[in-house]
């Protein structure tokens, strides 16, 4: 970095400044610890700098630094797990709070956010990126877009596939249930915190 001109080293940094927290508060849904977290961040933005010259010359570069997070984040998980093919969410407090403004006991909040975490954990990686930046870090559709690399038509697309994958998924799991369903299993996490009129 020290023979970059100045405005390729501003350019970093600012990316940097702008970029970091999203990431991190990404990361840690994705590894449920603070220095797991730091860590995968750091990997990637070492990894960005040793690239960003060429980065300045491309058409997507926040695709491509984001592309770069995920890899550091499989990296990271796999040396934690390696039994585990691809990271799983951890944090679960935003849907679980959406789920007591429901007012459903603490069972039925925990045997929803069961479902409704291993419904996301079988989205397509795309489609899973962006229910965890919309619901999990509550970023509007335009902030998820930014962080991604993408366009926000995109980002809707992508939650209305969603949408309606995770109905599918739930209303399965919900049926497999059977006469342990409670009349209040309806408030499922995805009919709590994904109101698909808003993004489809």
């Amino acid at each position: 970095m020290s023979q970059w001109d100045p405005t390729a080293r501003l350019s970093y940094w600012a990316f940097h400044a702008n970029r970091r927290p999203a990431y991190m508060r990404f990361a840690y849904l994705q590894l449920g610890s603070d220095a797991a977290a730091e860590e995968a961040v750091d990997a990637a933005f070492d990894s960005i700098m040793g690239e960003w010259l060429r980065m300045l010359h491309m058409d997507r570069l926040d695709a491509y630094a984001w592309t770069v997070l995920k890899h550091c984040l499989v990296h990271r998980q796999r040396r934690r797990h390696p039994w585990q093919q691809r990271p799983e969410p951890m944090d679960i407090s935003a849907f679980e709070a959406a789920l007591e403004e429901a007012h459903a006991d603490r069972y039925e909040v925990l045997t929803d956010t069961i479902r409704f975490y291993s419904a996301v954990s079988r989205l397509a990686e795309r489609q899973r990126d962006a229910v965890l930046l919309r619901y999990g870090l509550q970023c509007t559709p335009g902030e998820a877009a930014a962080v991604m690399g993408v366009d926000e038509a995109t980002i809707r697309s992508y939650l209305g596939q969603a949408h309606r994958r995770l109905a599918r998924l739930l209303a399965t799991s919900a049926a497999s249930s059977g006469a342990d369903a409670s009349p209040g299993a309806d408030a499922s996490p995805g009919a709590a915190a994904s109101p698909e009129s808003a993004e489809s």
